[in-house]
Formats: structure tokens, C-alpha cells, sequence
């Protein structure tokens, strides 16, 4: 074996864009196709507009437009401008820019200096165009290198910043934005900067109200068991209520950032609403009894914001600012008292939250016996070797684990031992995992979650995954429902998603739930092989290969050969994620899925269901919902 050799040769050092077109994660989490809501593509959005939100909070421009064409994002504030003289350097040098600045940026997102640095280094095309006091300037770049550096000229345009950009495909694989994850994105924005003005491709985001329009924007009037509880103050705002839906829901913010990972703040937030019940009922209720089915938001300012990624999606431990409380102490103390004070002063509150918390203790003691014999059951099954194969980053407990790791999570839910075996054999053992099911799961629809705890399978599901008490130490990011792409393919994907909306919706709301797309059809010749995910991928294929190709039809995914499934669970993985409308009901979708038979949902899964022949869909159809209808309670 020869010697290698470690001389001065062997040192380099990378320019800005270099590095981060390297380690692209250290600077915006994993990579992704866009089906993920913290998929880089949408980091790439929120470092641009972060910055127009910072000029709005400091007093200049009521509005931002944003359009989105064919890939290419424009984003356009009417805050001051760039310095003319700087603007360059503020989207291409490391630790330049106006953050440093605190007297000029005393609660910001971010002190980092990277944020536009990082969209112009990851994108194929970057122009930043800067109008200030009747002058401007513009730059373009590629790839992070400077293309076209303007002159200052005269302009009649209003001050403020245009950015416009589009990833770069090289870096970002098959990306596609999807608008659903950004105009959530935008609607966050706007409760956090009340009045302020959000176009995004026609469409306008507004609220007079802040967090208690997201509240209702997330909740159904005819669901809530009170009216939205909602206080704020210079650094501080919450809104609070409680419905009938199992678990705990958190929208959480730092500086107008969704910390989506929670952190500090919101457990203090937590901390404070028990306190205050406490206080108020003078009663030492459990915990879980009082924020049982809890729907709530925070939001908190603070001067240089210590997060635990470069994300900033979970926030660390730090004080409010200098000679201040720290952040737990502030938000817990802030809360309690403002809660405890509402329920003095409005007695029809404070009865209809007694009454929930009295229910969820009831449903608590129900079922204490029943869960305390299936956790030892769950035990007993040994999970990791039989149900479950986890991945090594979980196994590993040595290894520290980061945010970027942990976003990179995949669990595979799946059924039969073919289809499991195909998955297994073909994962990342690293990052994916794959849960097995035994048959069909039981339909859920219009059951108490003391069924999760009497069904084996449902109830060694939520350990895997870890969701028993709520997502927040939801152990895989994205969890995905990998059956076939038949009539039992399709009924056991509605009954997981059943479960999963009945008991455990917030995985749902907040995008960890996904569907994983497999190819219908094999269009090969000796030369060439072409996946199709329908009919008329397969008929493009057949066109694209002369003669007569080979054409295969998978029917269930055991009949893909782990080689090629590798391949689709890989880097040209296609998820569609599940998305529940704002203030849908879900009893309502529920009872329109999975209750009795109609011919509205019949004309659903017709036009949904991927079958080769349409006699095929009506008749498979029909079968379906009969069998459907014997299983609802």
C-alpha cells in the first residue's frame, strides 16, 4: 500500500459560493425535490423575503410582491435599497450586510450574513437590483459569479430591493416549487407583521389581526370549545384554544421565523398555559390534561437569537436582551399571568375549559390500563427486529445527530412481505426505515383512540414512529405510505390516512405525511428503459423507442426488483405530500372517504385510481366501496 502524501499541495481553501455549493446543508438543511415543506428550495424563498420583512418591521415599505414563473422566483420590497455602493458585496461577500448593524437591525432573523449569499451561490441565475433616493443598480450572476455588474443610473422607481432567481437543477434535482408550501409560507408572514401587504402571483396575504387570524385561519369555528384566547405586547403575542381533536397543535415563531422544531420559547409557552390553569382552578391538574387537543401560537422578539441550526427552526436558550430574563422565564411568567387573568374575567371561558380538561382526564384514566398493557405488548414484540427496520441513525444512540440528519428521516409504511422486502433491501440503512403491516389496518373512521391501543398493529405504528403523545418527538420527518397502485393498494392507503387524520392530524397539518409515487410500467428495448408513472408516460415511451419494446406492468411493488427500486427511493425518490385545506373538518373528509357508500366518492377514486382500462376502474371501484362499507362501525 503506498504512502499518501499530506504536503502544503494538499491545502486549499474554498472562496464563499465554492463552499457553499459544497456543503450546500450547512446553510439550508437538506437539498429535496420541493414535495417537502423545508426542502432548501423554500429556504431559498425565506432567506430573500426574511430580509424584506426585516425593512418592514424597521418602519419602511407596507408591501412585498412576489411572482413565480416557470421556476424563476421574483421577489420585490419597497424598504430602503441596498446601499448602491455595497450591493455586490451584500449578495456575494460572507459577513457583509447591514444585520451587523444592530442599532439598524435590533431583532432580526438572522445575524449570520449568509442568508442572499447563499440564494445567489445555489442558484443557476441571481440578480439583484437595488432603487434608492431616483438611482439604481443591478447585478447578475451564475452560479455565484458575477456576470453583469451595472453602472448607478437614474430611476423613477420606487425604493426598495427586486431579487430574482432560479435554483439551480444541478444542485436541486427535478425541484418544482409547490404554491400550497408557499403561500403558507407568505400567510405566516403576514399574521406576524399585521398590516403589512403580501402579493404573491396576484394573490394578496393580509392580517389586521395577527396570530388571531392564524388561529382561525387553522381552526373551524364549529370545532373550538371557546373563543381563541388572544394577547400580545412589544416582544411577545399568543392565541390559544381547545377543540376536540386528540394530541397538541403549536405554531411557534422567533422573530418571524417558524421555528417548526419548537425550542425554548414554546416550551415556556406550554409551561405558562399549565401554570395559569393551575393558578386559576387552583387544582394540580396532570399536564396532558390541560393541553390535551390545545391549538395554540407564539411568537416572541429578541435580540440575536441563538438557534440550534442554521435553519433556525429550534431555538436555544438565550435572554430577552441585556440586563433581561431569559426567554423561558419571560414567556412562562407573561403567559400565565395573562391567562389566569382572562379566565377571572370571562367565566364563560374558564367554565368551557374546565369541562375539556375534566374530559381529557376521564379519557386519561379510561384507558391508563388498556395503554399500559399494550406498551408492555409493544416491548414484548420486539419492534426494531420484527415490525420495524429502523435506521442506523436512529440505532446508533452514540452518535450525536444534527438538524440536517434528522430532515434527511424517511419511514416507509408498507404491507406484505414482499413489498417490505423489496423496500428494505433497497434503502438508504442510514436515513430509512420500513415499517411492515400485517393486512389491512382497521378502519378508524368514528372510533375513540382506546382502539389505538387495543390493535397491535396501529398501536406498534405510533411506537415506531413515537407519536403517542404527540409529533413533537416524531422520530422520522417524513413518514410515507408506500402501497400499491392497485383497488387493496388504494383502500390501505385510506385507511392509514384515516388513522392518521383521526388521532394524530397535526402530522398532517404541519407536512410530514407523504405518498410514495412507484412506476405502473417498464417501456424497455436493449438499449434503453424508461420508468412511466401513467398511461401516457408509457405511450411517450413507446414513441421514443423504435420497434416493438417490452413492456411490463408492476402490479404491487413486491414486483419490483430491489435494483430498481433503489432507484425510486432514492435520489429520484417522487413523493406527493398530503395536504389538509385550512379549516377543513375532519370529520367531514373523513365521513366522505371512508362513510357510507356515494357516488360522489365512487367519481373520486375513479378518477384517482391508476388502472389500465376504464371498465376495469368502475368494476375494482364498486368492490372497493363495498368492502369499505362492511368495515365502518
Amino acid at each position: 500500500m503506498s504512502e499518501v502524501k499530506y504536503t502544503e499541495d494538499n491545502i486549499r481553501s474554498l472562496d464563499w459560493k465554492e463552499h457553499i455549493r459544497i456543503r450546500p446543508g450547512m446553510y439550508i438543511g437538506k437539498l429535496g425535490d420541493g414535495s417537502s415543506v423545508d426542502d432548501g428550495i423554500y429556504i431559498l424563498i425565506k432567506e430573500v423575503i426574511d430580509n424584506c420583512i426585516d425593512e418592514y418591521v424597521m418602519g419602511h415599505g407596507k408591501k412585498i410582491e412576489i411572482d413565480l414563473v416557470d421556476g424563476k422566483m421574483s421577489i420585490r420590497d419597497y424598504g430602503r435599497g441596498i446601499p448602491l455602493g455595497k450591493v455586490v458585496d451584500c449578495v456575494s461577500k460572507i459577513n457583509t450586510g447591514g444585520k451587523y448593524d444592530s442599532k439598524a437591525f435590533k431583532k432580526s432573523v438572522g445575524l449570520n450574513g449568509v442568508g442572499t449569499k447563499a440564494v445567489n451561490a445555489l442558484s443557476s441565475y441571481f440578480k439583484v437590483v437595488a432603487t434608492r433616493e431616483g438611482k439604481s443598480k443591478f447585478a447578475e450572476f451564475e452560479k455565484g459569479e458575477l456576470v453583469n455588474d451595472s453602472k448607478i443610473v437614474k430611476s423613477d422607481d420606487e425604493n426598495g430591493t427586486l431579487v430574482v432567481f432560479y435554483p439551480d437543477e444541478t444542485i436541486f434535482k427535478k425541484f418544482k416549487f409547490r404554491t400550497e408550501y408557499i403561500e403558507n409560507q407568505l400567510w405566516n408572514y403576514a399574521y406576524l407583521n399585521a398590516g403589512l401587504r403580501i402579493k404573491f402571483n396576484g394573490k394578496t396575504f393580509y392580517s389586521k389581526n395577527g396570530l388571531l387570524d392564524l388561529l382561525e385561519r387553522k381552526t373551524n369555528p364549529e370545532e373550538i370549545r371557546y373563543d381563541i384566547i388572544h394577547k400580545m405586547d412589544e416582544d411577545i403575542e399568543f392565541a390559544i384554544t381547545h377543540g376536540n381533536q386528540y394530541g397538541e397543535e403549536y405554531y411557534s415563531f422567533v422573530n418571524g421565523q417558524n421555528t417548526t422544531h419548537g425550542g425554548t420559547h414554546l416550551a415556556a409557552f406550554r409551561e405558562g398555559i399549565v401554570k395559569g390553569a393551575r393558578e386559576f382552578y387552583n387544582k394540580s391538574f396532570e399536564t396532558k390534561d390541560i393541553l390535551s387537543s390545545i391549538i395554540g401560537a407564539v411568537s416572541v422578539r429578541v435580540e440575536e437569537p441563538v438557534f440550534e441550526s442554521q435553519t433556525k427552526t429550534k431555538l436555544g436558550s438565550i435572554n430577552m436582551g441585556p440586563k433581561s430574563p431569559t426567554v423561558r422565564t419571560f414567556v412562562s411568567e407573561y403567559v400565565r399571568e395573562k391567562l389566569s387573568n382572562h379566565l377571572h374575567k370571562n367565566p364563560n371561558v374558564a367554565e368551557a375549559l374546565l369541562k375539556r380538561i375534566q374530559q381529557s382526564e376521564r379519557e386519561r384514566k379510561d384507558i391508563a390500563g388498556i395503554k399500559k398493557l399494550a406498551n408492555q405488548r409493544a416491548k414484548k414484540a420486539n419492534l426494531h427486529n420484527k415490525k420495524l427496520r429502523d435506521c442506523r441513525l436512529h440505532l446508533d444512540d452514540k452518535k450525536k445527530k444534527n438538524e440536517e440528519d434528522i430532515l434527511n428521516t424517511t419511514i416507509f409504511i408498507t404491507e406484505g412481505d414482499s413489498a417490505s422486502g423489496s423496500i428494505t433491501k433497497a434503502r438508504n440503512v442510514q436515513t430509512q426505515a420500513v415499517f411492515s403491516l400485517r393486512g389491512k389496518p382497521l378502519n378508524c373512521f368514528g372510533l375513540t383512540k382506546k382502539i389505538v391501543y387495543e390493535n397491535e398493529e396501529l398501536n406498534l405504528l405510533q411506537h415506531a414512529l413515537n407519536i403517542e403523545d404527540g409529533i413533537e418527538f416524531l422520530r422520522f420527518n417524513r413518514v410515507v405510505i408506500a402501497t400499491d397502485a392497485d383497488v387493496d393498494g388504494m383502500h390501505i392507503r385510506l385507511l392509514l390516512l384515516t388513522f392518521f387524520l383521526q388521532f394524530f392530524p397535526d402530522l398532517v397539518k404541519h407536512g410530514h405525511l407523504y405518498i410514495l409515487a412507484t412506476p405502473l410500467f417498464r417501456v424497455r428495448d436493449k438499449k434503453k428503459t424508461f420508468y412511466c408513472y401513467s398511461e401516457n408516460e408509457k405511450q411517450e415511451a413507446i414513441q421514443k423507442l423504435r420497434g416493438k419494446p417490452e413492456i411490463t406492468r408492476f402490479k404491487g411493488l413486491g414486483e419490483i426488483s430491489p435494483n430498481e427500486f433503489e432507484d425510486f427511493i432514492g435520489e429520484n425518490i417522487q413523493l406527493e405530500p398530503v395536504f389538509l385545506p385550512e379549516g377543513a373538518k375532519i370529520d367531514e373528509v373523513l365521513s366522505y372517504y371512508m362513510g357510507k357508500n356515494t357516488p360522489e366518492r365512487q367519481k373520486f377514486i375513479i378518477n384517482n385510481l391508476k388502472v389500465e382500462e376504464d371498465v376495469i376502474r368502475e368494476k375494482e371501484v364498486i368492490d372497493m366501496d363495498e368492502e369499505v362499507e362492511e368495515l365502518i362501525p
